[in-house]
């Protein structure tokens, strides 16, 4: 049996799939994606989706949020004294800011959220963190947040630096409408010849498949914030690559797939609320991670959290691409399994 301090590592087979077109803001030029999996089908699914972003223009992609939480939580002795506690806070906000980011130059909180159940207060802190993915800065800032709350109002007394209003790698809600993470928005114009050639299919199939898979049968299912074909495949493969929390695919792949013919055309796009990367951090320092993350220029620490807002792009990117890939597979009967049978058998 191997000692409880050696460092093991566990191989999964990665390669480097695209390049993948992106352009806007964050991204603008052709990157090669790497995905690390044991579904092989995966990487030539995505690289179809690639050649189709190349010969459509691009992925035009944009960033709308960046923002990483963490949720305190106290108890009052009563509903009134939480509401009472709760309004003092809102009072001094700046005061909890100046604490909340005392720990870290590259911490800032930019807003906060709140509930009150009974006698408990959750507070929902948000907080940019530069190009960390922000996990441990938010419950660096939460702890001290913490201490101060119970020695500013003593009436207070404390039951976890974390109250799952978070939300941490658990389906939910809030996340995706308050934000956790960077809220990446993806979307392309596949003119109808692409479709035929690349895709084996028309842009009306997609769509059509799109509101009757994604949208009713999500419903059907009771899926939460979630319309899409398989998000978790390419967050996972990508996650892994470059040395991110793979857990955060729970949150991560809750998104939608929105789909419409424009002319004879496809216009597809992925939203992403809740793509949580970072550049630097736990993991960053393994030679293959840094390897990827030089691949796809995103290594080391950049300016105001710019490497991982742009690795969340690429991220993503690469979600469209299967996401396109997968759907336009199943307008085809039985192509989905042939291609399956035929990869992983081999």
């Amino acid at each position: 049996m191997a000692k409880q301090s050696e460092d093991l590592t566990a191989p999964i087979p990665m390669r480097i799939v695209g390049p993948v077109r992106i352009t806007g803001p964050v991204v603008d030029g052709d990157v090669e994606i790497p995905l690390a999996t044991f579904e092989t089908p995966l990487w030539p699914s995505v690289n179809r989706g690639a050649r189709v972003s190349v010969e459509s223009g691009g992925i035009a992609a944009v960033v709308v949020d960046d923002r990483m939480t963490r949720s305190v939580l106290v108890q009052a002795p009563s509903a009134e004294v939480a509401l009472a506690t709760l309004r003092g806070l809102e009072s001094r906000r700046d005061e909890l800011a100046g604490v909340a980011e005392a720990g870290s130059r590259h911490t800032r909180l930019v807003d906060m959220h709140s509930q009150i159940v009974g006698n408990l207060l959750y507070l929902r802190l948000e907080m940019q963190t530069g190009d960390a993915s922000g996990h441990n800065m938010v419950t660096a800032a939460a702890d001290r947040v913490l201490s101060w709350i119970l020695a500013e109002y003593p009436a207070c007394a404390y039951v976890s630096v974390s109250g799952n209003y978070c939300t941490d790698k658990k389906p939910n809600a809030v996340d995706g409408i308050l934000g956790r993470g960077k809220y990446v928005v993806t979307e392309m114009t596949v003119p109808q010849s692409v479709c035929r050639r690349f895709l084996k299919t028309e842009p009306a199939r997609i769509v059509d498949l799109n509101i009757k898979k994604n949208l009713i049968g999500s419903m059907l299912a009771g899926a939460v914030r979630a319309a899409n074909a398989h998000f978790a495949n390419m967050l996972l493969g990508f996650y892994l690559a470059t040395g991110q929390d793979a857990a955060n695919i729970i949150e991560g792949s809750q998104g939608f797939v929105h789909a419409e013919v424009t002319g004879q055309d496809l216009y597809f796009s992925c939203t992403l609320p809740n793509v949580i990367v970072g550049t630097v951090g736990a993991g960053k320092d393994l030679p293959f991670v840094r390897d990827n993350l030089e691949r796809v220029g995103c290594a080391g620490r950049q300016d105001d959290g710019a490497g991982a807002r742009r690795l969340a792009v690429i991220a993503a990117a690469a979600v469209c691409c299967g996401e396109l890939s997968l759907l336009a597979a199943q307008t085809n009967p039985g192509e989905l399994m042939a291609a399956h049978t035929r990869l992983e058998r081999s």
